[in-house]
């Protein structure tokens, strides 16, 4: 029945009972609205059946519940509003879905309760380091398992605090993105293969107390304000490829303990009023 049906629209109604899970066998739908009505109950996850045809899901303004369905993650560019639901509280929207991964626009994506921000970022720094040919990405882009329990991931109050992933096999560059940990205070990407420079936005972790990036194959130059981490005790950025000279006010630190750079190419003096 209705497996030609294109367009199925039945928004603004009084709709009652659940969305028929056989929905999901109307292989030519491109556009599945039932918004403001009174649906409840769970949004059956066939609907991710419909990837290649549908290009619009509204589900928005009714009392459906429960566990978002990562299936509708495979809706490759479509538009999924589901805004102004009962949606489980204690669970995680899709990953998929949050980081817009495959759909065009998810209402729900700016949702920090189910979408939190940190959670998109280590997503984003994931993809930018590698993260498929890690050593060890144990829960990494689980489409529900909260990212205070991904490896190497520490939490506080499901704030990150703390991103250990010394040597685990990362590549690729680190993340602009890292300017969204702003409660970080230990950062540990040591002896992997990181490539480029150290994003300019690292001076923007006001919490830092530990930098340790040593032994990768980092370039560049030194961020030049990275003196502004006012409570970096320890900067680890030894053996690697960085040029030029030394931030010049990194030498007047009244919180840096331990700082080595040794094994790189800088340039420069060392100041005579140090110490």
């Amino acid at each position: 029945r209705f497996q030609s049906l294109q367009i199925f629209n039945l928004a603004g109604n009084k709709l009652t009972s659940i969305i028929p899970p056989s929905i999901g066998s109307m292989s030519v739908l491109e556009v599945f609205d039932l918004s403001n009505n009174d649906l409840e109950s769970l949004i059956p996850p066939e609907l991710g059946k419909l990837d290649g045809s549908l290009q619009f899901l509204g589900l928005s303004n009714n009392n459906l519940s429960g566990v978002i369905p990562s299936e509708l993650g495979l809706l490759q560019d479509a538009s999924v509003l589901l805004k102004g639901n009962s949606f489980n509280d204690s669970s995680n929207a899709p990953l998929s879905l949050c980081t817009l991964r495959s759909v065009k626009e998810f209402d729900l994506a700016d949702n920090v309760r189910l979408c939190p921000d940190e959670r998109n970022t280590l997503s984003e720094f994931y993809d930018s380091a590698k993260g498929a040919e890690w050593t060890d990405g144990s829960l990494w882009l689980d489409e529900y398992a909260s990212h205070c329990n991904w490896t190497g991931v520490t939490c506080e109050k499901n704030r990150v605090t703390e991103l250990n992933l010394a040597n685990n096999g990362l590549s690729g560059r680190l993340s602009e993105r890292i300017r969204n940990f702003n409660f970080i205070e230990e950062l540990d990407l040591s002896d992997n293969d990181i490539e480029g420079s150290i994003p300019a936005e690292i001076d923007s972790l006001s919490y830092l107390t530990y930098l340790r990036l040593s032994s990768n194959a980092f370039t560049g130059s030194i961020p030049e304000d990275i003196d502004l981490l006012s409570k970096l005790t320890y900067l680890g950025l030894n053996d690697n490829a960085f040029n030029g000279s030394i931030p010049e006010d990194i030498w007047t630190s009244q919180s840096l303990k331990i700082m080595n750079l040794a094994g790189n190419k800088l340039s420069g003096t060392i100041p005579p009023t140090i110490g």
